[in-house]
């Protein structure tokens, strides 16, 4: 198969699709692997390391897309990519297209093949290839709602962990998912007061027993959590409904309500994000005013930190890409019901129900679409 991984184009982001080493596993699979030239240059991955390890480098993107039988990507195209597509395209990519009409309507317009990785999802629920860079943005977050409390970013000018004799931070984190607990994981680890929200109850034991007391856990509901979110000086967002848009949790009227200079950090921002005002911002400006408050809505902070991204993200999609690579994208999704579940868009039609009840579409067969 002809696998092709482009440069990404968005505002800031660095990572690539592909390692030199996960090249070099396709390559002597038996495929031919072309990357755009500079690709990886954001990744610390060089044009000469990608060449040693079999690919083949193109300097056009025209070309990387026109020879593409599969074209692996990092985030969404985006509009000035749109001209590539094509009805016998296939394409492996973060898309979120719960969030996103224009590009879901491209993608059924001219009939790509679209698997997105948030959707792929395990007989239990879990979502390997959100999860590795879920843990980045985990991660993350806390970092950067740390920086942006500094009086300097337009926070109120605290410390996280404060200094004998002064309060720590009080940080809300909404959700307990992958994304949540590497957010608690940090955020307890600067020396803050961290309390976890989810609905699932079994996942509060696991997070109270995993952080033996240094994390509070508190059962989601309106009442409990307005009064949390009220108090913090840190909110972190990390709801998620896979292949659906994200709920809103957080209301204008609660952050109205919030400490000047208080910080809300939307990891969801991908899928529209859990904070009412939310709307995506970008690594050269990644923060807005609302209320006296400040919003940090990067849609691809993983995009900070692209060597450890790149590596983790092909750590995960690699066994998915062989299988494609190897059986074919049908084969592949009949024989893998995870990655049949990533099927977003094919034949001009919307697979997904996520993404079909989105947007008021019909949802075609995945088995007719198989057929």
């Amino acid at each position: 198969m002809r696998i092709c991984v482009p440069t990404e184009v968005k505002n800031n982001e660095y990572r690539v699709a592909l390692t030199p080493s996960g090249v070099h596993d396709l390559v002597r699979a038996g495929h031919e692997v072309f990357v755009q030239s500079g690709a990886g240059a954001g990744s610390s991955m060089t044009d000469s390391e990608y060449a040693e390890a079999g690919a083949q480098l193109l300097d056009d993107p025209a070309e990387i897309w026109a020879r593409a039988e599969l074209l692996l990507k990092v985030k969404e195209p985006i509009a000035s990519e749109y001209g590539y597509f094509r009805d016998d395209l296939l394409i492996f990519t973060y898309l979120h297209l719960a969030a996103d009409r224009p590009l879901t309507d491209r993608l059924v317009a001219d009939g790509v093949t679209a698997i997105a990785y948030e959707t792929v999802q395990l007989v239990g629920g879990g979502l390997p290839l959100l999860a590795p860079m879920s843990e980045v943005a985990g991660r993350l977050a806390p970092t950067v709602g740390a920086a942006t409390l500094m009086r300097s970013a337009g926070g109120l000018g605290l410390l996280m962990s404060g200094v004998p004799g002064t309060r720590p931070a009080q940080v809300t984190v909404i959700g307990g998912g992958v994304a949540g607990a590497n957010a608690a994981v940090i955020a307890v680890g600067l020396g803050a007061d961290v309390t976890v929200f989810d609905t699932n109850v079994q996942r509060l034991r696991y997070l109270d027993d995993h952080f033996q007391g240094r994390v509070k856990t508190a059962a989601s509901n309106p009442l409990d959590l307005d009064r949390a979110v009220v108090g913090s000086d840190l909110v972190v967002g990390s709801v998620l409904i896979p292949g659906a848009k994200a709920p809103k949790l957080v209301t204008n009227e609660m952050v109205a309500r919030m400490r000047a200079g208080s910080v809300l950090v939307d990891i969801a921002v991908d899928q529209g994000g859990c904070f009412e005002d939310t709307h995506p911002t970008t690594h050269a400006d990644p923060t807005f005013p609302v209320h006296g408050s400040v919003f940090y809505c990067v849609a691809n902070m993983p995009g900070a930190v692209p060597n450890t991204s790149t590596s983790a993200l092909t750590n995960a999609t690699l066994p998915y890409i062989r299988q494609i690579a190897r059986l074919g994208w049908r084969d592949a999704l009949r024989t893998d019901a995870a990655l049949a579940a990533g099927l977003n868009t094919s034949g001009g039609s919307v697979v997904n129900a996520g993404v079909a009840a989105a947007h008021g579409l019909a949802a075609a067969s995945l088995a007719d679409v198989l057929a």
